[in-house]
């Protein structure tokens, strides 16, 4: 969560709201990918942190644009320059090519997320994801909606909420308390 709250920092930097998130490979240590709001920076309202991190981790597993080894250092999985940055992760050694599945894998992300991001973590087959803030005016993984644990969809992430829930709620807070 610290890596995604850095992420979080970057995109309030930027003028976006501050939302980082961070992909974790299967083995729950190897950073695949990482993203923060850019909706102000693209004009691209697509541009969540959730999203951004899916995108890039699904394009480093299946070695499509944006894979290869940049963005991590070491097998520890710390975040390099470029990763901050958000670029992708790790090669897509074991995958084929064009493989999207992010099977096994973590979204760590430093607020609850929409309808939009919460289908994406369906439709990616993401394991698990892991909240810092709850969201109760647009949240879709518990608060105002649960679509991630919707029995009607095919695919259903373990979700794990509150990590450093203070701290990515303040974040937030004096962002939009500063506008």
């Amino acid at each position: 969560m610290r890596l995604a709250l850095a992420e979080a920092e970057q995109a309030g930097r930027g003028g976006d709201v501050p939302v980082g998130a961070v992909l974790l490979a299967p083995d729950g240590t190897t950073v695949l990918a990482a993203g923060h709001n850019e909706r102000e920076a693209t004009g691209d309202p697509t541009a969540h942190a959730e999203v951004l991190a899916l995108r890039r981790g699904a394009a480093a597993l299946g070695g499509g644009p944006g894979g290869g080894t940049s963005g991590v250092s070491g097998a520890s999985g710390e975040l390099g320059a470029s990763a901050a940055s958000g670029a992708a992760g790790v090669s897509g050694a074991g995958r084929r090519a064009g493989e999207w599945r992010l099977s096994g894998c973590t979204l760590v992300v430093t607020l609850e997320p929409c309808t939009m991001c919460a289908g994406a973590l369906v439709q990616s087959r993401v394991d698990r994801v892991v909240y810092g803030a709850r969201d109760e005016k647009a949240g879709a993984a518990g608060s105002l909606w649960d679509v991630v644990r919707d029995r009607r969809l095919n695919h259903r992430p373990e979700v794990i909420e509150g990590v450093l829930a203070g701290e990515c709620a303040r974040l937030l807070t004096d962002f939009f308390r500063a506008r």
